[in-house]
């Protein structure tokens, strides 16, 4: 793209904060030279952060680079109370600020999830259609495609509508991101069958039945990773679960394997001889690589990084929130969903909760 495209950052959210936001922007900065970052924190230790990394990085202009004051932090532990009505200048609220204001594109943060999609909500607001906004993020399966599924902790009680919603968000999220103008939808459940699952379940598989989205049918967990559908669809609290718990035993197949091959000399000579399938695996199987969950349903590019992210990992959130704007992801989104909402079945929504 020949226009430059603007990144907001929240520079101090995460478990770490600026050992990790600040190296990633500058290595961010130096593979996209069509960006700049506006980088939003606490106006010292910000500016003492760029200009030690300044140095490791002489090719890039300081003009790269705006530093946005924020008088306020957002702890991880924070209420979403205390962030969003008494820490009214964090950077987390001044990064999204930036983005309605125009003056970014897309903001970025690793910080408290719960503060971040309340702020992100209150700031932006929600497009025409949508209650609630959804965290949805790609997942490798074993066809060697992605899976995209939502919510991932966004939304711990759902009603069937809003699973209908967020099933009408991911086929839009899918539509841009897999370039799929027709993508396949799975509600997941204990089981396939329509009579499983709990009443909220089976309402929003009847909803989706009536709707005019390519409904597949209830899925379970292994279809997640075996690539059954393009887009799974599940509550918040069973989307969490699900991610950290694959997140979980991806590592524990990893430390095992290193623990097999360094056994004795002997597992040693296989580890060797097997290297290029742990490699292949490892990088594959690497949970940083799709480090970058969408915030989708809200007025705006709006990202979400691990809390826990590393500089590459939260890289990657940065590369996420650029290509969001780069394949025009809001615009996009926005037309698939009006579309949708259209030829929707006649639901009664519930009234918009202010935050």
């Amino acid at each position: 793209m020949s226009a430059v495209i603007r990144i907001a950052i929240d520079c101090m959210g995460g478990d770490s904060g600026l050992p990790v936001t600040i190296p990633a922007a500058f290595a961010f900065a130096q593979r996209f030279p069509d960006t700049h970052l506006l980088l939003v924190g606490l106006v010292e230790p910000l500016e003492q952060a760029v200009a030690e990394h300044a140095k490791r990085y002489r090719g890039i202009s300081p003009d790269r680079f705006t530093v946005v004051a924020a008088t306020e932090v957002v702890g991880m532990d924070d209420s979403v109370e205390i962030a969003l009505r008494r820490k009214k200048d964090s950077s987390m609220r001044v990064a999204a600020q930036t983005v309605k204001d125009g003056q970014a594109q897309a903001c970025v943060s690793a910080g408290n999830t719960g503060a971040w999609m309340a702020i992100s909500k209150y700031v932006l607001k929600t497009l025409d259609g949508i209650d609630r906004p959804a965290i949805a993020s790609v997942l490798p399966n074993q066809t060697g495609g992605t899976t995209i599924m939502l919510d991932l902790g966004a939304n711990v009680d759902c009603t069937a509508l809003h699973l209908l919603q967020f099933a009408m968000m991911g086929t839009a999220f899918a539509q841009v991101g897999k370039q799929n103008p027709n993508p396949s939808i799975g509600l997941l459940n204990i089981g396939e069958e329509a009579i499983k699952g709990n009443d909220v379940v089976k309402q929003a598989g009847e909803l989706l039945r009536e709707s005019s989205l390519n409904f597949y049918g209830n899925v379970e967990g292994d279809d997640i990773f075996k690539g059954t559908v393009d887009v799974v669809v599940c509550d918040g609290f069973v989307g969490n679960v699900a991610l950290k718990t694959a997140e979980g035993v991806v590592r524990m197949m990893s430390q095992m394997l290193r623990e097999a091959f360094t056994r004795n000399l002997f597992c040693r000579a296989l580890g060797l001889l097997a290297l290029p399938v742990l490699s292949r695996f490892r990088a594959q199987a690497d949970n940083r690589r799709f480090n970058g969950a969408a915030l989708l349903g809200l007025r705006g590019v709006v990202i979400k990084s691990h809390g826990s992210a590393d500089a590459i990992a939260f890289g990657f959130a940065l590369d996420c929130a650029r290509a969001s704007v780069a394949n025009n992801l809001l615009a996009r989104t926005t037309s698939a969903i009006a579309q949708l909402t259209q030829v929707q079945p006649q639901t009664e929504t519930e009234s918009r909760d202010p935050i």
